[in-house]
């Protein structure tokens, strides 16, 4: 069974403990306003069996491009999903029928001021940080546009697989006068080199899955008739048969080695095997490779 979470705040739950002011000052008023139904939320978690979570964008007007309630909503999940226990993948993916993420919603930057978009700027690249540094794994299913802030979206995460039909994915910034402002110079440059990141930021250009595949920025394209987020499933599915502390430690290693000359980098991968050892985990696994059957792993 696959059950929809959508962002709370305390603010809601207060407002639902106590009666609102025009229910108590003016109450045919109060049942006019009742009556109006709430929006429908711009993301959403929807979780499944065996600790996969899907976290989905859902703005089929903007064909989800990043607004600030929408960068707000997926920061509140992103959070969920650390915190929650229960999640061992992320596929983040679209509600939205042949779309990813247009990038920054640009009619409503049209109101901003200098102030309002640089906080826009600074929340979504704390987004994008906080994605980046889940401990579980992490793969973006794009089944359509993924462009500036959409592709940026994807490229914080673990894995990035794309539908076999979608025709636009890159970084265009330079043709609006404006560079990647929430981590595409560097995600990217880090992912396929700075030669080969320099060349498609400059160029503007936009490609499509498979040319997008053979330079190393997706990293599966789905086959035909076959959606990038089934594909995507499909990869994760075969991640959840590990061992889901050694999925984080493996990640941890990775990730801050990357970072690191290569004698630091062999020290983070000492610890986090370290800590791996003295898991009941592990002890499963062995159990199981001795008894010919498939381990029962329970993250302890």
């Amino acid at each position: 069974m696959l059950s929809r979470i959508a962002p709370t705040t305390t603010r809601t739950l207060l407002a639902a403990r106590a009666p609102p002011a025009a229910a108590i000052l003016v109450p045919h008023l109060s049942r006019h306003l009742s009556a109006a139904p709430a929006p429908a939320p711009q993301a959403t978690l929807v979780r499944a069996e065996g600790g996969l979570t899907f976290l989905e964008l859902n703005r089929p007007q903007a064909k989800n491009a990043l607004s600030v309630a929408l960068v707000d909503s997926l920061r509140q999940l992103v959070e969920e999903v650390r915190f929650d226990g229960s999640t061992r993948a992320l596929v983040l993916r679209s509600a939205v029928p042949s779309a990813f993420c247009a990038g920054a919603d640009l009619k409503e930057r049209k109101a901003m001021s200098q102030l309002d978009v640089a906080r826009f700027l600074y929340n979504l690249r704390r987004l994008l940080g906080e994605l980046a540094d889940l401990p579980v794994p992490t793969i973006a299913a794009v089944d359509g546009p993924a462009l500036g802030g959409g592709l940026e979206l994807a490229l914080a995460c673990d894995f990035r697989v794309a539908g076999s039909s979608v025709t636009k994915l890159g970084l265009p910034e330079t043709r609006l006068a404006i560079i990647p402002g929430a981590g595409g110079t560097q995600r990217l440059s880090r992912l396929i080199g700075t030669s080969r990141a320099k060349d498609l930021i400059f160029r503007a250009k936009v490609m499509d899955a498979h040319e997008a595949l053979q330079l190393g920025i997706v990293n599966y394209v789905s086959d035909k008739g076959q959606s990038a987020s089934d594909k995507a499933e499909e990869v994760v599915r075969e991640m959840l048969e590990a061992g889901p502390l050694a999925l984080r430690a493996a990640k941890v290693a990775i990730d801050v080695g990357a970072e690191a000359d290569l004698e630091s980098g062999l020290d983070v991968e000492r610890l986090a095997y370290q800590t791996i050892l003295q898991t009941e985990d592990r002890l499963e696994g062995l159990r199981a490779f001795a008894e010919k059957r498939k381990p029962v792993y329970r993250g302890q």
